[in-house]
């Protein structure tokens, strides 16, 4: 049931919650992310014309019946090789994008980020077991390092929540704790599994850098059936994020049962993380940069804020595999380089504003 909060309180979360909804900017973000997509398509060492590219995808949908003007060659390379990467790093890149604005509003922290209580430190240590250790990569014939990821990203963030609610409800500063806890925790036993694997340790450095090489549809397909229900929950909720901002006490007085909605909020937050950075690896500062851009931009009404968060992260993920793949081509760099790259500074100007704002 959705909570329930006074239309009556003079509150700026409630005002904010009244105002309509922002359709035409969340139709011009989407316009730009379907431009970022196509662009990312087109560019590579076989270049694609953006009119071909958007030829092909119309193609493909119902009742559009276009002759094909192209090269053979350039419907393969998209539909094969650059859309399935194009698709995993869009909704990688909106999941740590909701999911960092959602650890924002419920910590009430803009520094905050998807691996704040631990999942990124829990899934490279479920990666570098399967990349460092004699332990199979495949069963089957299908990789298990996804899974082990998501397991290890799952089990950190459980165990930080394990040991927050053993001290009694859910107090948010705890859970913080224990998640910095777990981190170094999982951290030291991932570079004690490091030391004493084999020496080349490129594979082990690529995955923890994060990157889209192997993507393909069925990753993007698993990812959002992951990705869906986290964002239904989150946008239920979103309203509730809006009155947190004052203080917790305030939002019980308006009919909000905090326990409940800090408990869906985290573990929707944490479900779309773990999933993201199973198949991604660890790619940094896209759940930092992409909620304080919508901010900036946009307000904070977190009812907007997430859509256009999320579309945001989508494009900026995008075009950073962009850059990934083609700044030093025919070699490719991890894209956690990159955001790192763009995200630092973001970082180090965000701290300052802050500074200057206490």
């Amino acid at each position: 049931m959705r909570p329930a909060l006074s239309e009556e309180s003079p509150t700026r979360a409630v005002r904010v919650g009244r105002r309509s909804y922002p359709w035409g900017r969340l139709a011009a973000a989407l316009a730009a992310l379907a431009a970022a997509a196509v662009l990312a398509a087109g560019v590579g060492s076989v270049a694609i014309p953006p009119l071909d590219t958007v030829k092909m995808l119309a193609g493909r949908l119902p009742f559009m019946d276009i002759s094909p003007s192209w090269d053979a060659t350039f419907e393969t390379i998209l539909w094969e090789l650059r859309l399935p990467r194009v698709a995993l790093a869009g909704i990688v890149g909106a999941a740590l994008a909701m999911s960092g604005a959602t650890y924002q509003g419920l910590f009430r922290n803009p520094l905050a980020d998807p691996y704040l209580i631990g999942a990124a430190s829990g899934a490279g240590l479920g990666a570098v077991i399967v990349l460092a250790t004699p332990a199979p990569e495949y069963v089957w014939g299908v990789s298990i390092l996804p899974a082990a990821a998501f397991a290890g990203a799952v089990g950190a963030t459980t165990a930080a929540y394990a040991v927050t609610r053993s001290s009694g409800g859910l107090p948010l500063s705890t859970l913080i704790l224990a998640g910095v806890a777990i981190a170094s925790l999982t951290s030291a036993v991932t570079t004690l599994i490091m030391i004493r694997s084999d020496p080349d340790l490129r594979p082990v450095l690529s995955w923890l850098m994060g990157g889209f090489a192997s993507a393909d549809w069925n990753d993007s397909v698993i990812v959002g059936l992951y990705l869906a229900p986290a964002a239904a929950v989150v946008m239920v909720y979103s309203r509730v994020l809006n009155v947190l901002q004052l203080d917790e006490e305030h939002a019980r007085q308006l009919g909000v049962n905090v326990e409940r909605a800090k408990l869906l909020l985290i573990a929707a937050a944490s479900l779309a993380t773990a999933a993201a950075v199973s198949f991604s690896g660890l790619i940094g500062f896209v759940g930092l940069i992409a909620p304080h851009a919508a901010r900036m931009l946009w307000g904070a009404d977190y009812r907007s804020l997430i859509p256009l968060a999320a579309v945001g992260g989508s494009a900026f993920l995008i075009l950073a595999d962009l850059a990934a793949r083609t700044a030093v081509s025919p070699a490719e760099l991890p894209v956690g380089i990159v955001t790192a790259l763009c995200g630092a500074p973001f970082f180090l100007y965000l701290l300052r504003r802050r500074r200057s704002v206490v």
